[in-house]
């Protein structure tokens, strides 16, 4: 199957003012676009920017610099989620991406919360998630919870493996809590990936490309998307693809290497 595709548009067509990616996206045959932070964005222009170029909205992250396991940010986690979902709301947005921890610039882990052992950090976003699913399903926005690499780009991140994230979906239960499945962090931390796929997939509510090493377009890597893609259709995957990459030279080469797929 063709899967329908959604261009990350924060280090995606950085050859445009922010406003004019959208209309860039869909004339280069992306369905929907994404992007990083809602808080620093016209949410009026981008709303506008959207409909004028027919294009979707994908998604944003929801979470900013809280984090799910400390028990402490709770409630201002939740509240700012809240903020989120209405920020989603207003510029027709499909999803939330949320993280184990509070992301600063550039993606830095901001606390790695060392003085908590792993039991209490996952009790934490176990039962900071409970509620996150509530909210998601009172909201109708789907929550896609993301485990990022541990090597390279997000150093110190509590949420490291498909396993933990994908068992700890199952075990809440939500229809509208899902992971994020992106297979370049997930190429770096854990290998594997059709392995997973295959063991993990029927939880999987929005997927992430990028080669590695490098985290530029299919093709620049190691990653056999070709076959990443078949496992994906196997398990019956019907969601978004999103091309979350770093163009390693262009975008127009990156958008031409992603359209060969």
């Amino acid at each position: 199957m063709v899967f329908q595709k959604s261009a990350c548009i924060e280090p995606m067509y950085g050859e445009f003012p922010f406003l004019e990616r959208f209309q860039a996206a869909k004339r280069d045959g992306f369905e929907f676009v994404e992007f990083w932070s809602w808080t620093d964005k016209d949410l009026d222009a981008v709303k506008a920017a959207a409909e004028r170029a027919g294009i979707g909205i994908a998604g944003f992250n929801g979470d900013a610099e809280l984090s799910l396991i400390d028990p402490g940010q709770k409630e201002d986690y939740l509240t700012f989620l809240r903020r989120s979902v209405e920020a989603a709301r207003k510029v027709g947005a499909r999803s939330l991406t949320i993280h184990s921890n509070g992301l600063g610039e550039g993606g830095v882990v901001i606390d790695r919360y060392d003085g908590l052992s792993d039991t209490v950090k996952l009790c934490a976003m176990f039962d900071t998630l409970k509620e996150c699913a509530g909210i998601a399903e009172e909201s109708g926005i789907l929550m896609n919870l993301e485990p990022l690499n541990v090597t390279t780009d997000h150093v110190g991140n509590f949420l490291q493996t498909t396993r933990m994230a994908a068992e700890m979906t199952r075990l809440i239960g939500s229809p509208r809590l899902k992971v994020l499945y992106d297979a370049y962090h997930m190429q770096l931390n854990e290998g594997g990936l059709c392995d997973n796929i295959r063991a993990f997939g029927d939880q999987f509510g929005h997927i992430h490309v990028a080669d590695a090493p490098g985290r530029h377009e299919p093709g620049t890597g190691e990653i056999n998307y070709a076959n990443v893609f078949a496992c994906l259709e196997e398990t019956g995957y019907t969601g978004l693809v999103g091309f979350e990459l770093i163009p390693k030279t262009t975008t127009a080469e990156a958008v031409s290497a992603i359209m060969k797929l």
